[in-house]
């Protein structure tokens, strides 16, 4: 999959695309179902499928305190619909320029200019333009004026639920981690590469490799069960912590795991945590003893989960 980041680098505008315009946060089935839609189109226009997401997401820039959680970092999702087999993913900075683009100018210099556009596919809620003054309407009018053929993908129902990344945020927050899995196609992970931390883990018996979310909010926060791939061909069990660490007046969240039964150096190494179950939320101790001692309850319990989760 080729990426894009800068439009003034967008070739083959001539031969045109099948384009997709959304946030896609998680790639969830509903997303899928629309990639797959994307690239149906793609192979009957002979062209190249496109998808266009913004980073950061235009709730992110425009209320960053009261936009949702972001379940995928831009890396996460990258990777996700590359796996997909889309052709393109453009990425545009979302920006003061891009806030107050009319409906017009946004089909004009990026579906029709740049990226040649000849079949775009949304969804049922997609809004374009300043203040979300684009409608599928206005979009249709502006396909036939400029040559564009417009689809609209009704809602993703999967066992008798509608698919969303809202509801996939919902089950993750109360942690319905396996719920959550039927609705993305895949366990929920995140993935990073391990940072030097503060070293307490280690003296306190339980090191851990530290990951940091690259997200303002994370859907996921607590003491967890979790399995780590990256560091042998098979997953590793393990126990996370992902939370700010009030015990020691942690301010920046932070994933922390402690992998068991391993002591190599995992400094630099990108590693994917996959969240099995949530043991409790995370809590401010009385002292790092008494929080030694909880945590030891907490690693044999994940053991005991992940035992049986295994089978």
């Amino acid at each position: 999959m080729n990426l894009i980041r800068n439009i003034h680098t967008i070739t083959g505008a001539k031969r045109g695309c099948a384009l997709t315009v959304g946030n896609y946060d998680g790639v969830h089935l509903g997303h899928q179902h629309m990639v797959a839609l994307l690239q149906r189109r793609a192979q009957e226009l002979q062209c190249p499928s496109v998808v266009l997401v913004f980073e950061p997401s235009s709730k992110e820039y425009l209320d960053p305190a009261g936009a949702p959680a972001r379940l995928t970092r831009w890396r996460e999702k990258f990777l996700a619909l590359k796996a997909l087999g889309v052709d393109q993913l453009v990425t545009l900075k979302f920006d003061d320029r891009m806030r107050t683009m009319t409906p017009q100018g946004f089909v004009d210099d990026f579906i029709v200019q740049t990226l040649g556009a000849r079949h775009v596919v949304v969804g049922d809620d997609f809004r374009f333009g300043r203040h979300a003054e684009g409608t599928f309407e206005i979009l249709v009018a502006a396909g036939h004026s400029r040559g564009f053929a417009v689809e609209r993908v009704e809602p993703y129902v999967f066992d008798s639920v509608r698919v969303s990344s809202t509801l996939v945020r919902e089950r993750l927050a109360r942690g319905d981690f396996t719920g959550a899995a039927v609705l993305l196609g895949r366990p929920y992970a995140m993935a990073g590469r391990v940072i030097h931390g503060q070293a307490l883990g280690r003296t306190l018996g339980f090191p851990t490799a530290n990951i940091r979310l690259m997200r303002r909010k994370s859907p996921v926060y607590g003491i967890l069960a979790v399995w780590v791939r990256g560091i042998e061909s098979w997953p590793l069990a393990a126990v996370a912590s992902l939370g700010t660490r009030p015990t020691v007046n942690g301010v920046e969240p932070l994933l922390e795991v402690h992998v068991f039964d391993y002591a190599g150096d995992l400094y630099g190494r990108p590693l994917e945590i996959e969240f099995v179950a949530k043991l409790r939320d995370e809590w401010k101790f009385d002292s790092l003893e008494s929080m030694k001692v909880q945590m030891k309850v907490d690693a044999a319990m994940a053991r005991e989960m992940l035992r049986t989760y295994r089978g």
